[in-house]
Protein backbone atom coordinates (compact mmCIF):
# COMPACT_ATOMS: atom_id res chain seq x y z
CA UNK A 1 0.00 0.00 0.00
CA UNK A 2 1.18 3.53 -0.84
CA UNK A 3 0.05 6.99 0.11
CA UNK A 4 1.34 10.19 0.62
CA UNK A 5 -0.22 13.80 1.55
CA UNK A 6 0.88 15.06 -1.66
CA UNK A 7 -1.32 13.93 -4.49
CA UNK A 8 0.62 16.09 -6.86
CA UNK A 9 3.56 13.39 -6.21
CA UNK A 10 1.78 10.05 -5.91
CA UNK A 11 2.76 9.57 -9.66
CA UNK A 12 5.83 10.61 -9.45
CA UNK A 13 6.67 8.33 -6.50
CA UNK A 14 4.83 5.20 -7.60
CA UNK A 15 7.06 5.88 -10.93
CA UNK A 16 10.10 4.90 -8.97
CA UNK A 17 8.25 2.20 -6.65
CA UNK A 18 7.46 0.55 -10.55
CA UNK A 19 11.32 0.28 -11.51
CA UNK A 20 12.37 -1.85 -9.05
CA UNK A 21 9.38 -4.25 -9.93
CA UNK A 22 8.95 -5.48 -6.36
CA UNK A 23 6.28 -3.18 -4.32
CA UNK A 24 7.05 -2.77 -0.21
CA UNK A 25 4.47 -4.09 1.83
CA UNK A 26 3.61 -0.39 3.05
CA UNK A 27 5.20 2.60 2.37
CA UNK A 28 3.59 5.97 3.65
CA UNK A 29 5.26 9.71 2.14
CA UNK A 30 4.45 13.34 3.92
CA UNK A 31 6.17 16.31 2.15
CA UNK A 32 6.94 20.17 3.40
CA UNK A 33 8.25 23.05 1.51
CA UNK A 34 9.19 25.69 4.01
CA UNK A 35 11.84 28.58 3.78
CA UNK A 36 14.00 26.76 0.53
CA UNK A 37 14.02 23.74 2.25
CA UNK A 38 12.02 20.57 0.85
CA UNK A 39 11.31 17.91 3.32
CA UNK A 40 10.47 14.09 2.78
CA UNK A 41 9.40 11.72 5.05
CA UNK A 42 9.13 8.05 4.50
CA UNK A 43 7.43 5.06 6.18
CA UNK A 44 8.72 1.79 4.80
CA UNK A 45 7.71 -1.51 5.84
CA UNK A 46 7.90 0.15 10.01
CA UNK A 47 11.57 1.98 8.50
CA UNK A 48 11.32 5.78 9.41
CA UNK A 49 13.59 7.63 7.18
CA UNK A 50 13.97 12.02 6.48
CA UNK A 51 15.92 14.17 4.40
CA UNK A 52 15.99 17.91 4.16
CA UNK A 53 17.01 19.34 0.40
CA UNK A 54 17.53 22.95 -0.29
CA UNK A 55 16.88 24.58 -3.78
CA UNK A 56 16.24 28.31 -4.47
CA UNK A 57 12.80 28.33 -6.22
CA UNK A 58 12.25 31.64 -8.36
CA UNK A 59 8.39 30.34 -9.61
CA UNK A 60 5.74 27.70 -9.16
CA UNK A 61 7.00 25.81 -12.25
CA UNK A 62 10.70 25.56 -10.42
CA UNK A 63 8.79 24.59 -7.13
CA UNK A 64 6.97 21.88 -8.94
CA UNK A 65 10.22 20.93 -10.03
CA UNK A 66 12.21 20.43 -6.78
CA UNK A 67 9.38 18.95 -5.49
CA UNK A 68 9.40 16.08 -7.70
CA UNK A 69 13.30 15.99 -8.32
CA UNK A 70 13.92 15.30 -4.30
CA UNK A 71 11.11 13.29 -3.49
CA UNK A 72 12.21 10.98 -6.26
CA UNK A 73 15.55 11.07 -5.50
CA UNK A 74 15.21 10.28 -1.82
CA UNK A 75 12.59 7.57 -2.24
CA UNK A 76 15.12 6.16 -5.28
CA UNK A 77 18.06 5.63 -2.68
CA UNK A 78 16.33 4.50 0.10
CA UNK A 79 14.65 1.65 -2.51
CA UNK A 80 17.95 0.69 -4.22
CA UNK A 81 19.52 0.02 -0.91
CA UNK A 82 16.87 -2.16 0.25
CA UNK A 83 17.01 -4.27 -3.11
CA UNK A 84 20.74 -3.75 -3.79
CA UNK A 85 19.58 -2.54 -7.43
CA UNK A 86 20.84 0.65 -9.53
CA UNK A 87 18.83 1.26 -12.62
CA UNK A 88 20.35 2.69 -16.03
CA UNK A 89 18.52 6.30 -15.87
CA UNK A 90 18.77 6.28 -11.73
CA UNK A 91 16.27 8.15 -10.52
CA UNK A 92 15.36 9.89 -13.53
CA UNK A 93 11.74 8.48 -14.75
CA UNK A 94 10.55 11.30 -17.43
CA UNK A 95 10.71 10.35 -20.72
CA UNK A 96 12.85 13.30 -21.84
CA UNK A 97 16.25 13.45 -19.93
CA UNK A 98 17.88 15.39 -22.94
CA UNK A 99 15.28 17.90 -22.35
CA UNK A 100 16.16 17.75 -18.78
CA UNK A 101 20.33 18.71 -19.86
CA UNK A 102 18.99 21.47 -21.99
CA UNK A 103 17.43 22.95 -18.79
CA UNK A 104 20.41 22.84 -17.23
CA UNK A 105 22.78 24.48 -19.90
CA UNK A 106 19.99 27.23 -20.33
CA UNK A 107 20.64 27.84 -16.48
CA UNK A 108 24.37 27.97 -17.35
CA UNK A 109 25.33 24.73 -15.44
CA UNK A 110 26.73 21.59 -17.26
CA UNK A 111 23.89 18.75 -16.89
CA UNK A 112 26.45 16.13 -16.27
CA UNK A 113 26.37 17.08 -12.38
CA UNK A 114 22.40 16.91 -11.76
CA UNK A 115 22.20 13.38 -13.99
CA UNK A 116 25.59 12.36 -11.53
CA UNK A 117 23.30 13.52 -8.39
CA UNK A 118 20.25 11.18 -9.91
CA UNK A 119 23.04 8.37 -10.27
CA UNK A 120 22.23 7.81 -13.90
CA UNK A 121 25.14 5.55 -15.67
CA UNK A 122 28.05 6.89 -17.28
CA UNK A 123 27.20 5.83 -20.61
CA UNK A 124 23.94 6.97 -20.40
CA UNK A 125 25.28 10.49 -19.39
CA UNK A 126 27.56 10.01 -22.23
CA UNK A 127 24.83 9.30 -24.62
CA UNK A 128 22.62 12.63 -23.77
CA UNK A 129 25.59 14.73 -24.00
CA UNK A 130 26.37 12.87 -27.45
CA UNK A 131 23.09 13.63 -28.35
CA UNK A 132 22.97 17.18 -28.08
CA UNK A 133 25.91 17.29 -29.78
CA UNK A 134 24.59 15.78 -33.16
CA UNK A 135 21.71 18.21 -32.84
CA UNK A 136 23.43 21.06 -33.03
CA UNK A 137 22.19 23.24 -36.04
CA UNK A 138 18.97 22.03 -36.14
CA UNK A 139 17.94 22.15 -31.79
CA UNK A 140 16.12 25.37 -31.89
CA UNK A 141 13.89 27.20 -29.65
CA UNK A 142 11.53 29.79 -31.15
CA UNK A 143 8.05 30.61 -30.87
CA UNK A 144 6.37 30.33 -33.96
CA UNK A 145 7.97 27.21 -35.17
CA UNK A 146 5.72 24.44 -36.35
CA UNK A 147 5.67 20.94 -37.02
CA UNK A 148 2.58 19.43 -38.96
CA UNK A 149 1.47 15.75 -37.90
CA UNK A 150 -0.99 13.35 -39.80
CA UNK A 151 -2.63 11.07 -38.33
CA UNK A 152 -3.47 8.08 -40.30
CA UNK A 153 -4.52 5.21 -37.69
CA UNK A 154 -5.06 2.34 -40.50
CA UNK A 155 -2.72 -0.87 -40.85
CA UNK A 156 -2.72 -4.41 -42.30
CA UNK A 157 -3.36 -6.07 -39.13
CA UNK A 158 -2.15 -5.14 -35.35
CA UNK A 159 0.65 -6.44 -33.62
CA UNK A 160 0.86 -8.50 -30.51
CA UNK A 161 3.07 -5.38 -29.00
CA UNK A 162 0.82 -2.80 -30.41
CA UNK A 163 -1.07 -0.51 -27.55
CA UNK A 164 -2.69 2.04 -30.01
CA UNK A 165 -5.94 2.59 -31.41
CA UNK A 166 -5.08 1.04 -34.65
CA UNK A 167 -7.31 -1.70 -36.03
CA UNK A 168 -6.74 -4.51 -39.08
CA UNK A 169 -8.30 -2.12 -42.03
CA UNK A 170 -10.36 -4.59 -42.96
CA UNK A 171 -11.86 -4.16 -39.93
CA UNK A 172 -12.19 -0.32 -39.94
CA UNK A 173 -12.51 0.40 -43.99
CA UNK A 174 -16.25 1.32 -43.19
CA UNK A 175 -15.18 3.97 -41.67
CA UNK A 176 -12.25 5.48 -43.91
CA UNK A 177 -13.74 7.31 -46.54
CA UNK A 178 -15.63 9.84 -43.61
CA UNK A 179 -12.63 9.38 -41.96
CA UNK A 180 -10.59 11.11 -45.10
CA UNK A 181 -13.33 13.58 -45.33
CA UNK A 182 -12.43 14.41 -42.12
CA UNK A 183 -9.18 14.73 -42.60
CA UNK A 184 -9.62 17.15 -45.55
CA UNK A 185 -11.70 19.19 -43.26
CA UNK A 186 -8.53 19.06 -41.01
CA UNK A 187 -6.13 20.37 -43.28
CA UNK A 188 -7.88 22.89 -45.10
CA UNK A 189 -8.56 24.51 -41.34
CA UNK A 190 -5.36 24.06 -40.36
CA UNK A 191 -3.59 26.71 -43.02
CA UNK A 192 -4.34 29.41 -40.52
CA UNK A 193 -2.52 27.91 -38.08
CA UNK A 194 0.51 26.61 -39.63
CA UNK A 195 3.49 28.93 -38.55
CA UNK A 196 7.15 28.60 -39.72
CA UNK A 197 6.76 25.14 -40.54
CA UNK A 198 9.81 22.67 -40.17
CA UNK A 199 8.33 19.21 -40.75
CA UNK A 200 5.41 17.27 -41.84
CA UNK A 201 5.15 14.10 -40.64
CA UNK A 202 2.10 11.50 -41.65
CA UNK A 203 2.44 8.71 -39.13
CA UNK A 204 0.21 5.88 -38.03
CA UNK A 205 -1.01 3.41 -38.18
CA UNK A 206 0.77 2.46 -41.43
CA UNK A 207 0.21 5.17 -44.19
CA UNK A 208 0.94 2.77 -46.72
CA UNK A 209 -2.17 0.89 -45.55
CA UNK A 210 -4.04 2.49 -47.50
CA UNK A 211 -4.81 1.91 -51.32
CA UNK A 212 -3.61 4.65 -54.03
CA UNK A 213 -6.25 6.97 -54.29
CA UNK A 214 -7.06 7.14 -50.85
CA UNK A 215 -3.27 8.13 -50.12
CA UNK A 216 -2.90 10.56 -53.18
CA UNK A 217 -6.24 12.23 -50.85
CA UNK A 218 -3.82 12.59 -48.03
CA UNK A 219 -1.41 13.91 -49.53
CA UNK A 220 -3.35 16.54 -51.73
CA UNK A 221 -4.92 17.81 -48.04
CA UNK A 222 -1.17 18.54 -47.52
CA UNK A 223 -0.63 20.36 -50.63
CA UNK A 224 -1.52 23.61 -50.21
CA UNK A 225 -0.06 23.85 -46.58
CA UNK A 226 3.26 22.59 -47.89
CA UNK A 227 3.73 24.77 -51.10
CA UNK A 228 2.23 28.02 -49.08
CA UNK A 229 4.15 27.62 -45.72
CA UNK A 230 7.47 25.61 -46.45
CA UNK A 231 7.92 23.74 -49.53
CA UNK A 232 11.25 23.32 -49.16
CA UNK A 233 10.53 22.01 -45.19
CA UNK A 234 11.56 18.00 -44.28
CA UNK A 235 8.71 15.82 -45.17
CA UNK A 236 8.10 12.42 -44.01
CA UNK A 237 5.90 9.25 -44.87
CA UNK A 238 5.91 6.62 -42.29
CA UNK A 239 5.64 4.01 -44.98
CA UNK A 240 5.60 1.60 -42.45
CA UNK A 241 5.57 -2.51 -43.47
CA UNK A 242 7.22 -3.90 -46.10
CA UNK A 243 4.55 -5.62 -47.35
CA UNK A 244 2.73 -2.96 -48.79
CA UNK A 245 5.01 -1.27 -50.88
CA UNK A 246 4.46 -0.67 -54.06
CA UNK A 247 5.98 1.51 -56.86
CA UNK A 248 3.01 3.36 -57.44
CA UNK A 249 2.71 4.01 -53.90
CA UNK A 250 6.52 5.40 -53.55
CA UNK A 251 5.76 7.19 -57.44
CA UNK A 252 2.93 8.83 -55.82
CA UNK A 253 5.36 10.52 -52.51
CA UNK A 254 7.90 11.93 -54.92
CA UNK A 255 5.28 13.65 -56.90
CA UNK A 256 3.72 15.58 -53.99
CA UNK A 257 7.42 16.24 -52.43
CA UNK A 258 7.66 13.90 -49.80
CA UNK A 259 11.66 13.56 -48.98
CA UNK A 260 11.38 10.77 -45.83
CA UNK A 261 10.15 7.43 -45.58
CA UNK A 262 10.06 4.83 -43.04
CA UNK A 263 10.42 0.92 -43.31
CA UNK A 264 9.30 -0.31 -39.97
CA UNK A 265 10.37 -4.22 -40.47
CA UNK A 266 11.08 -4.16 -36.33
CA UNK A 267 12.95 -7.43 -36.39
CA UNK A 268 15.01 -9.36 -39.54
CA UNK A 269 13.86 -12.67 -38.22
CA UNK A 270 11.08 -14.08 -40.22
CA UNK A 271 10.16 -16.64 -36.72
CA UNK A 272 10.18 -13.46 -34.64
CA UNK A 273 7.48 -11.88 -37.65
CA UNK A 274 5.00 -14.78 -37.33
CA UNK A 275 5.34 -14.69 -33.90
CA UNK A 276 4.47 -10.74 -33.30
CA UNK A 277 1.47 -11.22 -36.14
CA UNK A 278 2.91 -9.23 -39.24
CA UNK A 279 1.88 -10.90 -42.60
CA UNK A 280 5.49 -10.30 -44.40
CA UNK A 281 9.04 -11.48 -44.03
CA UNK A 282 12.64 -10.77 -44.44
CA UNK A 283 12.32 -10.62 -48.19
CA UNK A 284 9.81 -8.53 -48.11
CA UNK A 285 12.02 -6.30 -46.12
CA UNK A 286 14.46 -5.97 -48.62
CA UNK A 287 12.31 -5.98 -51.65
CA UNK A 288 10.71 -2.36 -49.85
CA UNK A 289 14.68 -0.97 -49.74
CA UNK A 290 14.88 -2.30 -53.98
CA UNK A 291 12.03 -0.51 -54.29
CA UNK A 292 12.42 2.58 -52.75
CA UNK A 293 15.99 3.12 -53.35
CA UNK A 294 15.53 4.60 -57.12
CA UNK A 295 13.47 7.20 -55.37
CA UNK A 296 15.86 8.81 -53.34
CA UNK A 297 14.56 8.83 -49.90
CA UNK A 298 15.96 9.54 -47.03
CA UNK A 299 15.18 6.09 -45.10
CA UNK A 300 14.37 5.29 -41.44
CA UNK A 301 14.40 1.93 -40.27
CA UNK A 302 12.77 0.64 -36.84
CA UNK A 303 13.48 -2.07 -34.66
CA UNK A 304 12.73 -3.33 -31.49
CA UNK A 305 14.91 -5.24 -28.66
CA UNK A 306 13.16 -7.90 -26.56
CA UNK A 307 10.37 -9.26 -29.29
CA UNK A 308 9.11 -12.46 -28.44
CA UNK A 309 11.79 -15.01 -27.52
CA UNK A 310 14.11 -13.28 -29.42
CA UNK A 311 17.84 -13.83 -28.17
CA UNK A 312 20.77 -11.19 -28.47
CA UNK A 313 22.13 -13.04 -30.94
CA UNK A 314 18.70 -12.40 -33.51
CA UNK A 315 18.91 -9.24 -32.26
CA UNK A 316 22.43 -8.38 -33.09
CA UNK A 317 22.17 -9.83 -36.55
CA UNK A 318 19.46 -7.72 -37.34
CA UNK A 319 20.94 -4.22 -36.62
CA UNK A 320 23.94 -5.40 -38.55
CA UNK A 321 21.42 -5.89 -41.07
CA UNK A 322 19.37 -2.96 -40.97
CA UNK A 323 23.18 -1.26 -41.36
CA UNK A 324 23.56 -3.27 -44.57
CA UNK A 325 20.87 -1.87 -45.97
CA UNK A 326 22.61 1.77 -46.02
CA UNK A 327 19.61 3.70 -44.44
CA UNK A 328 20.09 7.18 -43.10
CA UNK A 329 18.52 6.36 -39.96
CA UNK A 330 18.00 3.34 -37.56
CA UNK A 331 15.90 3.78 -34.41
CA UNK A 332 16.16 1.33 -32.03
CA UNK A 333 13.03 0.76 -30.03
CA UNK A 334 12.87 -1.23 -26.68
CA UNK A 335 9.76 -3.21 -26.02
CA UNK A 336 7.44 -1.22 -23.96
CA UNK A 337 4.71 -3.98 -22.13
CA UNK A 338 1.52 -1.75 -22.37
CA UNK A 339 -1.74 -2.33 -20.89
CA UNK A 340 -3.54 -3.28 -24.03
CA UNK A 341 -1.03 -4.84 -26.00
CA UNK A 342 -1.38 -8.73 -26.60
CA UNK A 343 1.95 -9.62 -26.49
CA UNK A 344 1.69 -8.26 -22.63
CA UNK A 345 -0.49 -10.41 -21.70
CA UNK A 346 1.10 -12.96 -23.42
CA UNK A 347 4.69 -13.11 -22.21
CA UNK A 348 3.77 -12.28 -18.47
CA UNK A 349 1.18 -15.44 -18.38
CA UNK A 350 4.33 -17.66 -19.61
CA UNK A 351 7.22 -15.82 -17.54
CA UNK A 352 5.96 -13.15 -14.51
CA UNK A 353 9.99 -12.31 -14.02
CA UNK A 354 9.98 -11.43 -18.08
CA UNK A 355 10.45 -7.62 -16.82
CA UNK A 356 13.09 -8.64 -14.40
CA UNK A 357 15.67 -9.85 -17.30
CA UNK A 358 18.99 -8.46 -17.88
CA UNK A 359 19.13 -9.58 -21.49
CA UNK A 360 17.33 -6.87 -23.46
CA UNK A 361 19.82 -4.21 -21.62
CA UNK A 362 22.87 -6.67 -23.27
CA UNK A 363 20.97 -6.37 -26.74
CA UNK A 364 20.68 -2.23 -26.27
CA UNK A 365 24.14 -1.87 -25.37
CA UNK A 366 25.20 -4.25 -28.88
CA UNK A 367 23.51 -1.97 -30.74
CA UNK A 368 24.88 1.23 -29.55
CA UNK A 369 28.26 -0.12 -29.91
CA UNK A 370 27.50 -1.67 -33.62
CA UNK A 371 25.50 1.65 -35.34
CA UNK A 372 28.47 3.89 -33.52
CA UNK A 373 31.15 1.35 -35.37
CA UNK A 374 29.30 2.06 -38.40
CA UNK A 375 29.48 5.70 -38.47
CA UNK A 376 25.85 6.00 -36.91
CA UNK A 377 25.37 9.11 -34.55
CA UNK A 378 22.80 9.30 -32.02
CA UNK A 379 20.34 12.58 -32.84
CA UNK A 380 17.11 11.64 -29.93
CA UNK A 381 16.05 9.50 -27.68
CA UNK A 382 13.09 9.40 -25.58
CA UNK A 383 11.96 6.87 -22.48
CA UNK A 384 8.16 4.85 -21.60
CA UNK A 385 7.01 3.66 -18.53
CA UNK A 386 7.12 -0.04 -18.72
CA UNK A 387 10.17 -1.09 -21.15
CA UNK A 388 11.93 -3.53 -20.38
CA UNK A 389 14.85 -3.08 -18.43
CA UNK A 390 14.38 0.51 -17.81
CA UNK A 391 15.78 1.03 -21.08
CA UNK A 392 15.22 4.09 -23.85
CA UNK A 393 14.58 4.06 -27.39
CA UNK A 394 17.48 6.10 -29.56
CA UNK A 395 17.46 7.23 -33.11
CA UNK A 396 20.76 6.77 -34.67
CA UNK A 397 21.70 9.20 -37.78
CA UNK A 398 24.21 9.14 -40.52
CA UNK A 399 26.08 12.82 -40.29
CA UNK A 400 23.88 15.54 -41.68
CA UNK A 401 20.75 12.87 -42.21
CA UNK A 402 18.70 13.80 -38.79
CA UNK A 403 15.44 13.51 -39.08
CA UNK A 404 13.85 17.20 -37.81
CA UNK A 405 10.79 16.57 -37.11
CA UNK A 406 11.76 13.74 -34.48
CA UNK A 407 13.76 16.72 -32.82
CA UNK A 408 11.69 19.23 -32.68
CA UNK A 409 9.19 16.60 -31.27
CA UNK A 410 11.53 14.85 -28.58
CA UNK A 411 12.88 18.53 -27.48
CA UNK A 412 9.38 19.56 -27.43
CA UNK A 413 10.90 22.81 -29.09
CA UNK A 414 8.10 24.11 -31.61
CA UNK A 415 4.28 23.89 -31.74
CA UNK A 416 2.75 20.46 -32.87
CA UNK A 417 -0.74 20.58 -35.17
CA UNK A 418 -2.02 17.61 -35.24
CA UNK A 419 -4.58 16.39 -37.10
CA UNK A 420 -6.91 12.91 -37.29
CA UNK A 421 -8.33 10.61 -34.32
CA UNK A 422 -6.21 10.49 -31.65
CA UNK A 423 -3.68 13.24 -32.32
CA UNK A 424 -2.45 15.60 -30.27
CA UNK A 425 -1.51 19.10 -30.86
CA UNK A 426 0.89 21.03 -28.89
CA UNK A 427 1.97 24.69 -28.15
CA UNK A 428 5.28 25.50 -26.72
CA UNK A 429 5.87 28.82 -25.31
CA UNK A 430 9.50 29.37 -25.06
CA UNK A 431 10.03 32.19 -22.59
CA UNK A 432 7.82 30.29 -20.29
CA UNK A 433 8.76 27.02 -20.63
CA UNK A 434 4.77 26.50 -20.86
CA UNK A 435 3.55 23.58 -23.11
CA UNK A 436 -0.60 23.12 -23.48
CA UNK A 437 -2.23 19.87 -25.52
CA UNK A 438 -5.50 19.81 -27.48
CA UNK A 439 -6.04 15.87 -28.13
CA UNK A 440 -8.41 14.67 -30.79
CA UNK A 441 -10.97 12.02 -30.07
CA UNK A 442 -9.12 8.37 -30.05
CA UNK A 443 -12.08 6.21 -31.96
CA UNK A 444 -12.92 6.44 -35.25
CA UNK A 445 -16.78 6.79 -34.64
CA UNK A 446 -16.31 9.58 -32.48
CA UNK A 447 -13.77 11.49 -34.26
CA UNK A 448 -15.73 11.70 -37.55
CA UNK A 449 -19.26 12.07 -35.71
CA UNK A 450 -17.22 15.61 -33.41
CA UNK A 451 -15.14 16.75 -36.55
CA UNK A 452 -16.52 20.42 -36.63
CA UNK A 453 -16.29 20.86 -32.89
CA UNK A 454 -12.65 19.60 -33.06
CA UNK A 455 -11.61 22.27 -35.61
CA UNK A 456 -13.69 24.78 -33.98
CA UNK A 457 -11.31 23.93 -30.48
CA UNK A 458 -8.47 23.62 -32.58
CA UNK A 459 -8.49 27.03 -34.45
CA UNK A 460 -9.26 28.56 -30.82
CA UNK A 461 -6.12 26.42 -29.09
CA UNK A 462 -3.67 28.01 -31.83
CA UNK A 463 -5.22 31.64 -31.62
Amino acid sequence: MFTTDCKFLENELMDIVRLFRKTPADVTHSFSFKEGVFSNAFTIEGREYFFEDRGHVRNELELKRFERRFAKLRLYEILSEKYNEKMPWGALTGIRPTKLAYMEKEEGRDFRALFEKMYVREENIQLVGDILQTQQGIYEKKDGNTDLFVSIPFCPTKCAYCSFITAPIEKTRSFLPAYLDCLEKELLAAQESVGNLRSIYVGGGTPFALDVPDLERVLKGIAPIFKSKNPACEYTVEAGRPDVFSEEKLRLLQDYGVTRICINPQTFSDETLKKIGRKHTVADIYRAFELSEKYGFSINVDLIAGLTDETPEVFVKGVESAVATNADNITVHCLSLKSGAKLKEDMLKEDETYLENDFISTMVASSREILSANGYLPYYMYRQKYQVGNNENVGWTKAGRACVYNIDIMEETADNLAVGANAVSKRVFTDSGLITRFASQKDLKTYIEKIEEIIQKRRKFFE
